[in-house]
């Protein structure tokens, strides 16, 4: 599955547009990005755990050359699944179906309008 299929498929589950999902998407990747840069993990209860782990430095061998080359220190993100996470895919624990969320119907705000009007009323009085 590539980023378009889960963009696809996150819209279908939620029942909003391709558009919502992809800036959904787009926001969790930011939020792990930014908390990971800042050395903080991104905990999941059930799915997993993403942080951040640093390296020393080291010495490596090209292998097409065989010449001993210097590694410097730096930070790489690391993904640890989660229990549940590593039961689903091994196949120990199922899946159960969900449904896709219902649609929520937009509730009508009439408060807001009536104090609207309320206002353009005196500012019409005060103007004669």
């Amino acid at each position: 599955m590539n980023k378009a299929e889960l963009i696809e498929e996150l819209a279908s589950k939620t029942g909003t547009s391709k558009g919502a999902a992809g800036d959904a998407l787009e926001a969790f990747i930011d939020i792990i990005h930014r908390n990971l840069a800042a050395g903080e993990p991104v905990v999941i209860t059930g799915f997993g755990k993403f942080e951040a782990r640093a390296r020393a430095a080291r010495t490596a061998r090209n292998p097409q050359t065989g010449a001993i080359v210097k590694v410097k220190k730096t930070t790489v993100p690391v993904f640890k699944a989660g229990a549940d996470f590593k039961k689903i895919v091994s196949g120990e624990k199922k899946l159960t179906a969900k449904k896709a969320a219902p649609k929520k119907a937009a509730a009508k705000k009439a408060a807001p309008k009536k104090a609207a009007a309320k206002k353009t009323a005196k500012k019409a009085t005060k103007k004669r």
